[in-house]
């Protein structure tokens, strides 16, 4: 780094940081919406909601948008799409948190999360619901 860089750097560079750090954030967000939007596509989010109250999940985790979802024995389900992993261990991605929620003994055997028979189809459908959870 030249001592001309530096000089240039202090007097005008450093102004930018806040508008770089911003840009980042907005950045981040778009990718966020795209993971939503993309798990959208492969599933029905409002049919997943429904799904959600019908499978009983809120006796266990708490979720945001379903009626008396507020059960602490499994984790809080908000912000759910900004979450590096399922169940401490499975990469979060759409195809994960769905083989996740089909069968969640066969990723984890003796985990607490039951396996309540969820057909693929809904499964998709709760996991597209999931990822609306930024």
């Amino acid at each position: 780094m030249t001592a001309s860089f530096r000089r240039n750097w202090r007097s005008r560079g450093a102004r930018y940081v806040p508008s770089l750090l911003a840009g980042s954030a907005l950045i981040l967000a778009a990718c966020s919406g795209k993971a939503a939007r993309a798990a959208a596509l492969r599933g029905n989010p409002d049919a997943g909601k429904v799904a959600i109250a019908a499978y009983g999940c809120g006796a266990c985790h708490t979720v945001p948008g379903i009626r008396d979802a507020r059960g602490l024995v499994g984790p809080p389900l908000d912000h759910f799409a900004r979450r590096g992993f399922i169940a401490g261990q499975l990469p979060n991605t759409f195809d994960n948190l769905v083989r996740w929620i089909e069968s969640p003994q066969s990723v984890e055997p003796g985990t607490a999360m039951p396996d309540l028979g969820v057909p693929e189809p809904l499964a998709r459908n709760i996991a597209a619901y999931l990822y609306t959870l930024q």
